[in-house]
């Protein structure tokens, strides 16, 4: 499914940019733009190890295309935190050469608010909170939530759904 309107907040893009819902025939080129974006160091990283064992939320994961060639996607999987699901965002990857376009944060938006109106309670993400702020995600307070490997306790970030009050304690774990 194409979109046509990006959510609020997110930036403007290039008109020959479009966005679409992922899809299962999309995974090979998915995979190729990791593999091109991250190469072969990302399946060390500890939220590859949450998402291994998951396929992405195709409803809530998006792709990006310039004149019908991939250039960026983001996926989430599903988690828990304690006994509370959620979702864990990324990868978030864009080609190199298309990073200043606005793709990423597009994607991003995307596919936060898609989280939000499905009902998910938060979105996890490890990243640098000043390029996730705008989307409305903040650092986790430490100590809160436990990865099952090794993460930089500022880099750990949450968006709560607008609709829920408390914030999920515990170990991150990924579910199918």
């Amino acid at each position: 499914m194409t979109l046509s309107l990006l959510p609020a907040g997110a930036p403007d893009v290039p008109s020959s940019v479009t966005f679409a819902t992922m899809q299962t025939a999309d995974a090979a080129r998915v995979n190729a733009l990791h593999e091109q974006v991250f190469g072969p160091g990302r399946y060390a990283r500890t939220a590859f190890r949450l998402r291994e064992k998951a396929a992405p939320l195709l409803p809530l994961s998006f792709v990006a295309e310039d004149d019908g060639v991939l250039i960026g996607s983001v996926s989430m999987s599903r988690i828990a935190v304690g006994e509370t699901h959620g979702v864990l965002l990324g990868p978030l990857a864009v080609l190199a050469e298309k990073r200043d376009l606005g793709v990423g944060k597009a994607l991003l938006f995307q596919a936060v608010q898609a989280a939000h109106q499905s009902g998910e309670p938060f979105v996890l993400l490890v990243g640098d909170l000043p390029y996730y702020a705008p989307a409305g995600f903040a650092v986790v307070p430490f100590g809160s939530m436990k990865m099952p490997g090794p993460v930089d306790p500022t880099r750990l970030l949450v968006a709560m759904n607008p609709s829920v009050e408390l914030m999920p304690t515990g170990v991150v774990r990924g579910t199918a």
